[in-house]
């Protein structure tokens, strides 16, 4: 089952439809590396900014640098349930 934290926000610069690598905590908010371990499962919400794509999933984290969150599972998008570039 996949793992929930509370103010855990992210940025990231990644595009398209794959991994995410992680940018680092927003102000006012924590990293998933100060919530989560390597290989943990979350959930996660990935909004487009200004775009309005929005895609809600869960996938496993990876240490490095930068962690990484891999798109496992697609719950809902604005997409038609796949994932948003």
């Amino acid at each position: 089952m996949a793992l929930l934290a509370d103010r855990v926000k992210e940025t990231t610069t990644t595009t398209g439809t794959g991994s995410v690598n992680l940018g680092g905590a927003v102000t006012g908010f924590r990293a998933f590396s100060a919530a989560f371990s390597t290989g943990n499962v979350v959930y996660y919400c990935i909004e487009g900014q200004g775009t309005g794509e929005w895609e809600v999933g869960s996938g496993a984290l990876t240490t490095g640098s930068p962690w990484t969150l891999a798109r496992t599972t697609v719950i809902a998008s604005s997409n038609a349930g796949s994932a948003v570039s």
